[in-house]
């Protein structure tokens, strides 16, 4: 019997735990979960909708968003709790008793208010929480990153991040302390603007996550111990959190309850479903399928594409994708949603996810009996880029104003520490000194900290990053602050070519393929220097980024200090301050 035919054996379309024992007050993976609609009505909808007369066609979503004035409000309390998303007991972290976290809703232009409390306890720990791909063009401070933006948020503090919803589509949120977002701190956000495809219902937001059963700072311990070793393999993989496991290979003592749940979905017959895509997982590169239909792509991140077709979606660490399927089977069908941890790529004990989905009229007692789309799993990149167009057409600049390179190596530092190295150093954060706010005093010069790994581009108008991956591992590459142009991504030397060069693809992460020290492979990706700031580039695995696999890019520091930074940020530096002056912090790793 295959290794997927034993997964399927496992699953029984009624489920052994409740929804609160995996997932606590958490919806998602339900036939409860709401569908989501075009737009949210409480407010003014001027031309018939909340943004007006814009469209994917018409604006450049980077110069001229919506401002509608309407603030969405949320209030979050982070806590441990112990959860079974796939039937093993897990010490977690929850927003709200949720996992995943709630999802946000928003229209294009509205103002995000979010307030967070940290009840984290039993032990304590700092926490943050990085709203993924929104710009922040005009609170940069409120981006969520310690040690760049933002001091930690302290044990018993509370913080409110306000933001506008600038960019459109579909995303998700996750802390920036640690590994902490391995350990469940994560959650959808989705952004309600113009169509660029008709669809009749929108499914709302399918998480898709590689899982342990291990606290995530046990991990962060054995992947910062000196010398090297095998890196940790996740232990499962969640659709919507959700998912079986064999309990036969649980951990001695830990309590195990087979057929613990899978995740369920409604299809109508005839009808084009959206789905929104995001991999919010720790390390795994995921294959993405639906049996027995085909998927329309029209968005990867926040950037609308021209609509493509294809069976199988990859989606590297923090990417999203969104998807049209039309329902063409049988009202009586049911079929298996899989996604994959590619064996080639990334590092699973068990790698395959399944959720069902039913139509109108199937039974929802009984399970899919279907078969899986096959694929080629020897690619660790994203679909090629001549076959991604952004809807919206943006040229970049003819010769970019700097070109950066920068070289990735794992070696071992003066104490034995393996490391992510970028161009010779790693990274290492200081808690208690954020950059953006150092630099708003006028403070851009940092000689006797280079592991902060900061790049400072001045005045430069436009930057270009020539990435080079001397190691055979691939790396989902992530910048805030931006949607860059990808000029270029292989293996080898970048031959100064750009794909699509009128108008590029645009995303906020991207797949840097495996290289080698005689070989190394690369990522051109550029971007205009429209938003002064303290900006993380750093790869989206949890325990690289924890191994120092980080840069920071400064910015216009000339106009960030022309900033008015809100005073609570200071503030929360100062409780910060008094909590680590009298409590040891055990930051061992990068601390990001």
């Amino acid at each position: 019997m295959s290794l997927v035919s034993a997964i399927v054996s496992l699953v029984s379309a009624i489920a052994a735990l409740p929804q609160t024992a995996t997932n606590g007050l958490s919806t998602l993976g339900t036939f409860s979960a709401p569908t989501l609609p075009s737009f949210m009505t409480d407010n003014p909808l001027p031309n018939g909708y909340p943004w007006g007369s814009d469209t994917v066609e018409n604006t450049n979503p980077y110069t001229n968003p919506p401002y509608t004035g309407v603030i969405r409000r949320f209030d979050f309390t982070i806590a441990r709790g112990f959860i079974a998303p796939d039937g093993v007991n897990t010490s977690v972290l929850l927003i709200n008793g949720q996992f995943p976290a709630p999802t946000l809703q928003a229209n294009w232009g509205d103002t995000f208010m979010i307030t967070v409390h940290n009840k984290i306890t039993g032990p304590e720990e700092g926490t943050s929480l990085h709203w993924h791909g929104i710009l922040q063009k005009e609170t940069p401070w409120y981006d969520g990153v310690p040690s760049v933006q933002q001091c930690p948020i302290a044990p018993g503090s509370s913080f409110t991040y306000t933001f506008q919803a600038d960019l459109y589509g579909t995303s998700w949120y996750h802390s920036h302390y640690s590994a902490q977002y391995a350990g469940g701190l994560f959650g959808p956000m989705i952004i309600y603007g113009p169509k660029n495809a008709d669809y009749d219902i929108d499914v709302g937001p399918v998480l898709l996550s590689d899982w342990n059963h291990r606290d995530y700072f046990q991990i962060v311990k054995e992947v910062m111990l000196p010398g090297f070793r095998a890196p940790p393999f996740s232990d499962n993989n969640l659709i919507n959190g959700k998912m079986v496991f064999n309990c036969g290979n649980a951990p001695v003592g830990v309590s195990c309850t087979p057929n613990a749940g899978i995740s369920k979905f409604k299809f109508q017959k005839g009808k084009t479903h959206r789905l929104r895509l995001i991999n919010a997982g720790a390390e795994a590169l995921q294959r993405f399928t639906i049996d027995n239909h085909e998927m329309t792509v029209i968005a990867n991140d926040f950037v609308p594409v021209k609509p493509y077709k294809t069976n199988m979606v990859t989606l590297g660490i923090g990417q999203r994708t969104d998807v049209l399927v039309k329902a063409t089977g049988k009202a009586t069908d049911a079929v298996w949603m899989r996604s994959d941890i590619s064996t080639t790529c990334s590092l699973g004990k068990q790698p395959h996810a399944l959720a069902a989905i039913y139509y109108d009229k199937a039974n929802t007692n009984i399970k899919p009996n279907t078969t899986a789309t096959p694929y080629s799993d020897a690619l660790c990149g994203n679909d090629p880029l001549s076959q991604t167009t952004p809807y919206y057409s943006i040229t970049p600049p003819s010769k970019p104003a700097v070109v950066q390179t920068i070289d990735i190596e794992l070696k071992a530092n003066a104490s034995g520490n393996v490391l992510w190295h970028m161009n010779g150093s790693p990274f290492r954060a200081n808690y208690n000194n954020p950059l953006l706010l150092l630099a708003n005093l006028g403070n851009t010069s940092y000689p006797n900290d280079p592991q902060w790994n900061v790049y400072n581009f001045g005045k430069n108008t436009s930057v270009q990053i020539v990435v080079r991956n001397h190691f055979a591992a691939a790396h989902p590459m992530h910048l805030h602050g931006h949607n860059f142009w990808v000029v270029h991504e292989g293996p080898g030397d970048w031959d100064g070519t750009t794909v699509n060069p009128k108008n590029p693809q645009r995303r906020d992460v991207q797949m840097l393929q495996p290289g080698s020290p005689t070989a190394p492979s690369h990522l051109v990706i550029e971007f205009n220097t429209d938003n002064p700031g303290v900006w993380p580039f750093h790869c989206h695995i949890a325990w690289h980024v924890s191994a120092g696999l980080y840069v920071n890019i400064m910015e216009r520091p000339d106009l960030i200090t022309q900033r008015q930074i809100p005073s609570v940020m200071a503030q929360t530096c100062r409780d910060w301050a008094t909590y680590s002056g009298s409590t040891v912090v055990e930051e061992i790793d990068s601390g990001l």
